[in-house]
Parts: C-alpha cells; structure tokens; sequence
C-alpha cells in the first residue's frame, strides 16, 4: 500500500469511528429520557397475608441538576402516580450534586410530594444529599408529606397483620445506623429496608429484613455487553449492577434509577421506574 492509499484509508476509518462514536453518544442522550416501568413478582419470607400482592413502586437517583431538569422529573411522577402503588419507596440521589444541595434538592422534594399510596411514601438520602451531613435534605423533606424513614422504622398494620418499613442514611457520608432503626421490630416482623446504597446488605445484615430497596449504581448507566460498564460504584463488582439480588441475609432489589451522573447519557440502561408485587414465600 503506498502512502497516498494508506492515508486515504485511514481518513475513512477515523470517519466511520466517529461515526460510530457520534451516533453512540446521540442514542446515549435519547435513551436517557426513556422511561421505563419494569414489574417484577418478588417472594417474601414471614409477608403477612394481609399484604400478599400489595405493591411497592421504586424511584431512585432523580439527580436533579443540570443533566435531569424538573419537567423530567414531573414526568416521572405521572409515570409512577397512574401505577397506582400501595407504598412508594423513593431511595435517594434526589440532588445532583453535594456543592448545590439548597438549589437542587427542595425543588425535587416538592415535585414528588404530589405522590400518594395507601400505605405511604417513603424516603431515604442518597449519597448526593449529604451537604452538611444532610442538614439540606432533613430540613427541606419535613416541609413535605413525604415520610422520611432516616434510621426509623413504621408499623403497618392491615387486618390485624404487621409490615415494618424501615430506612438507614447513606452508607457512605451519612450516619447509617440499623439497630436503632429497627430497635422496636419484634424479631418475627418482617421489615422491608430502604438503603440508598446496596453494599449496605453487606456492612450490616439483620434476619429482620426480609427486603431491601437501594439504587446509586445506576446500572452502570453505560453498559457494553462483553464489556460490562466503565464504572460501578459498588466494592462488590456486578454483583449490584441491578434487579433482584440475594444479600448475605436478605433479598435487595437495586433500581437502575432515573437520572444520570458523570455524563448526561445511559447506554444499554434506560432510566427505569420498578413496581414490585409482594407475595408469601
């Protein structure tokens, strides 16, 4: 091959790999704005009868900043309101950003303060809500309806039957503490655990949660199949990437979530929101 051919070639392969990259990365933006309703049936260990094929709606990491805007956001919330949910479990990442905390998260609060179920709406911070040890995001969520469960828990009762919703802060900058969270759970009440992070199943099992609700992985947000993700935010590999995973003492079910961090695109990961119907083991 002389040169002027070699050159020539090589135009026309860097061409098509940008090409490539460019169609990749506008695919990237509009899949980020897809929202998808993923359903699963998940079995419980001691579910009580009264709260068999009740359902659990799921929205996680709402990043709400400069990629994920409130119309996105309120989009969202439509989605999640016409599924009609028992209980909605909102498990944190509501800010983009730990630096614009004040801006960015009381505005997401009171998008989603629309929602209703039920059996409640609750919610735990995120990583991205700890500006001031999460000062922001306990004062701004008391001026909601929302139900905040930072290292607390709440009896439900149905017809004589008990269903413990619990939560913890963030494992990484909060001050996540579960034995004081469920210090009033009898040990044969079963507790479904919000944890923004699912390593949390890890640092602190308790046979008391039978079901743990987390997101901050995102998926990967970019995933290449063969490749796996450039990132996951998690000690334990793909094990929490997302979906339905057993834990050392519990089952935990990680959202892929709804907005983006790093790069304001999702690959192979489309933003999700989960209704999950519980039934008797």
């Amino acid at each position: 091959m002389n040169r002027r051919k070699f050159l020539k070639r090589t135009f026309w392969c860097g061409a098509a790999l940008a090409g490539v990259g460019s169609t990749a990365v506008g695919y990237g933006f509009w899949e980020a704005s897809q929202i998808r309703i993923r359903r699963q049936t998940i079995s419980l260990e001691q579910l009580p009868k009264a709260f068999h094929n009740k359902t659990v709606a799921i929205l996680a990491d709402f990043h709400h900043g400069p990629f994920v805007g409130l119309p996105f956001i309120r989009s969202a919330v439509e989605i999640a309101v016409s599924l009609a949910a028992d209980a909605y479990a909102l498990v944190g990442d509501f800010a983009h950003k730990g630096t614009h905390t004040a801006e960015q998260l009381p505005p997401c609060l009171e998008v989603l303060s629309v929602l209703k179920a039920p059996l409640g709406v609750f919610a735990v911070p995120g990583n991205h809500d700890m500006q001031n040890s999460g000062k922001i995001y306990r004062e701004a969520i008391r001026t909601t309806p929302l139900t905040d469960l930072t290292n607390r828990a709440i009896r439900l009762e149905l017809n004589g039957d008990a269903l413990w919703f619990a939560g913890v802060d963030d494992l990484w900058w909060g001050q996540s503490n579960l034995p004081f969270a469920l210090r009033d759970v009898p040990t044969g009440d079963p507790v479904i655990l919000l944890a923004h992070n699912p390593d949390f199943a890890e640092v602190s099992p308790d046979s008391r949660v039978k079901l743990m609700l987390s997101g901050h992985t995102h998926g990967g947000q970019i995933y290449v199949p063969g490749l796996g993700t450039a990132r996951l935010p998690s000690n334990y590999g793909d094990k929490y990437r997302g979906g339905l995973v057993r834990g050392p003492t519990s089952q935990v079910f990680v959202s892929r979530g709804l907005g983006e961090a790093g790069v304001p695109l999702r690959l192979n990961c489309p933003p999700e929101i989960n209704l999950l119907t519980l039934t008797s083991a």
